[in-house]
């Protein structure tokens, strides 16, 4: 399994999820794949998933199959994504 974020550097919301990705990242000694929907790779991945709302996480199985989604803040709690960011490390 695999967890990735999807946001927008330089945006109203951009500090917030930086926020999450650094404490996430002490806390779980876990990474999370990090998307720019601006850039052709992240757009793909929105149209793919359904992304609309930034900051969002999304986390998918190893065949790439949605498995669950957090749009928006407030952002999910580390314990959440870490189920299934664990599998990507």
């Amino acid at each position: 399994m695999k967890a990735a974020m999807v946001y927008r550097p330089n945006s109203a919301t951009s500090r917030e999820a930086e926020d999450y990705l650094r404490d996430f990242t002490r806390r779980t000694a876990l990474t999370l794949e990090v998307l720019d929907p601006d850039t052709s790779e992240g757009q793909a991945f929105c149209e793919l998933y359904d992304v609309v709302e930034f900051p969002s996480i999304v986390a998918l199985d190893d065949a790439g199959k949605l498995m669950q989604i957090w749009r928006g803040l407030p952002l999910p709690l580390f314990d959440e994504v870490a189920y299934y960011a664990a599998g990507s490390s």
